[in-house]
């Protein structure tokens, strides 16, 4: 079995933005100005083009407040001093002073995850859906193919003439993430719902070739259950979703949150 390793390293947020101006790499535009930074994006080009692509399948950018620079964690089946090899191979000089070699590090993941094995877990996802078929009519409607927040397609489904009627069936953006997670673990493993919660949604958007659709970004923090040990290995490396290589869908684990009564 290949070895999954948790990576860790610095990144420093001022080279960062400029690295990325430079490179005019994620940079979201509306009626030809500069709307939003997709910094997602921008560290996909920096990390495939400094380890190596796919190198690092799903990863996590995270900044302390008022830090010069953030720590960047991912997934990866090569340790640290083969990521610095392959950086020291073919990177460009200037990713040098943006992504700190020397204070990259790996740690090898479990092997040996259990059945019905609690672990808590941290995660930023894009809760959306593409659609087979397009949804609405005449000026409303959304074509196939498009992505939807699964809150907004579930709305439009379900209660397509009624503005209150999630709110009626306390259908809340909460519950509709955590069915998506849900569905999204599964088989690898389930989501403890009672021990999981929405902890950050804003809207954000996503720089893709020449668009920049708008979508959900969200925060979920809780407890899941292994429930295929191998298959949760394959989760981990590939990540929860839609938009995984740009930032979305690594599952960060820490201890389990405290079992709901009766378990």
């Amino acid at each position: 079995m290949t070895t999954l390793y948790l990576v860790r390293t610095s990144v420093s947020v001022d080279m960062f933005g400029r690295w990325a101006a430079e490179r005019e790499l994620g940079w979201a535009r509306e009626r030809g100005r500069i709307a939003e930074f997709d910094e997602g994006r921008a560290l996909h080009h920096l990390l495939n083009e400094m380890l190596g692509p796919g190198a690092i399948r799903s990863f996590r950018f995270l900044v302390p407040p008022r830090r010069k620079n953030g720590n960047l964690y991912g997934y990866s089946t090569q340790d640290a001093e083969a990521l610095r090899a392959n950086a020291h191979a073919y990177a460009p000089p200037e990713h040098i002073r943006v992504l700190f070699l020397d204070r990259l590090e790996s740690k090898p993941m479990p092997s040996d995850w259990r059945i019905g094995q609690r672990l808590g877990f941290d995660i930023r996802a894009r809760p959306v859906r593409r659609l087979l078929r397009s949804l609405g009519k005449g000026s409303c409607e959304i074509g196939k193919g498009k992505e939807v927040d699964a809150f907004l397609l579930e709305a439009l489904r379900e209660h397509p003439d009624d503005s209150k009627g999630m709110e009626n069936e306390n259908r809340t953006r909460e519950a509709v993430y955590l069915d998506w997670l849900t569905h999204q673990l599964a088989p690898s493993a389930e989501l403890d719902r009672e021990a999981s919660r929405l902890v950050r949604f804003r809207r954000a958007r996503a720089v893709r070739g020449n668009a920049s659709p708008e979508g959900p970004d969200i925060t979920i923090q809780g407890t899941l259950i292994v429930a295929d040990p191998a298959a949760f290995t394959d989760l981990l490396a590939r990540g929860v979703g839609r938009h995984r290589a740009y930032g979305y869908g690594m599952l960060l684990l820490r201890p389990p949150n405290r079992p709901a009564p009766g378990r």
